[in-house]
């Protein structure tokens, strides 16, 4: 009988626990899909979540990348009138997205687990400062793209040498590969921010669908975590684009950069203590 008991408690307190787990996940997810619609940033927020529940480091990476990939997707879709106006560049951005995305994920994939896990408050500090210097970096990058407008041949090599390497960093870390995709365009010379979000959109779903493609062969993801938060992102960006004329984006913005600080701050804390 008591036996009994405490076997039926455990089974209560072990669902109690799975019950917070999806809640935390879900939350996060929803969350991280309503910044990732009005100012990016979300992986800020699931990326820990993810950790937070016992995804060890590597696969927590690989499972926020296939979390986020469905909105890369479908934003990619909506611009794809823009990206229709530069059809000719576009095979060039594929095979770059493929090359770097692939070699991301394999490097991921080598990265020893102890490794990965010193290395997470240095990619979240990049990525803060990315998102916090992101538009400052734009400016600065248009200045120096419209006196350079006229560079040669090797310039060229060089910009999609530079595009494979963005790439290679989203493969690894997908947090703030936006920004920095936005910054390489505007180094590119491109002007039509609606353009360069549809290649931006673009750039990130090939390199996450790479990503994913080698995460699934390695068994890196973990699934059960990686749909709970899909399903909280796709209802929280969902919520966003009906809202998000009503939220001033400086204010979301300002929280971002709060959060990234915060939760940076706390596992350098936490890696180094």
């Amino acid at each position: 009988m008591f036996r009994q008991t405490g076997i039926l408690q455990l089974l209560a307190s072990r669902v109690q626990l799975v019950l917070i787990e999806w809640i935390v996940l879900f939350a996060a997810g929803f969350a991280g899909g309503m910044l990732n619609s009005i100012a990016g940033g979300g992986s800020f927020i699931t990326f820990p979540a993810l950790l937070f529940v016992g995804v060890p480091p590597v696969s927590a990476n690989a499972t926020n990348t296939f979390s986020s990939c469905s909105g890369y997707l479908s934003g990619a879709w909506a611009f794809r009138r823009e990206l229709a106006a530069h059809r000719k560049d576009l095979l060039k951005y594929t095979l770059a997205s493929l090359a770097g995305g692939a070699t991301g994920a394999w490097l991921l994939l080598q990265t020893p687990e102890n490794l990965f896990r010193e290395a997470i408050p240095w990619l979240l500090l990049f990525a803060t400062l990315l998102f916090a210097l992101g538009s400052r970096l734009n400016l600065a990058l248009k200045g120096f793209a419209s006196r350079h407008q006229h560079a040669g041949r090797a310039g060229a090599v060089l910009l999609l040498l530079l595009l494979v390497g963005v790439c290679i960093y989203g493969g690894f870390f997908n947090a703030g590969l936006g920004i920095i995709l936005l910054s390489y365009l505007v180094l590119a010379g491109h002007t039509d921010i609606n353009a360069m979000n549809g290649i931006k959109l673009l750039v990130s779903s090939i390199v996450s669908l790479i990503a994913i493609a080698l995460f699934i062969a390695e068994g890196a993801i973990a699934w059960r975590e990686g749909i709970i938060v899909l399903l909280g992102a796709v209802a929280g960006g969902y919520i966003a684009a009906r809202v998000s004329r009503q939220i001033p984006q400086h204010l979301v913005r300002g929280f971002v950069i709060l959060a990234g600080s915060l939760i940076t701050f706390w596992f350098f804390v936490i890696t180094y203590r």
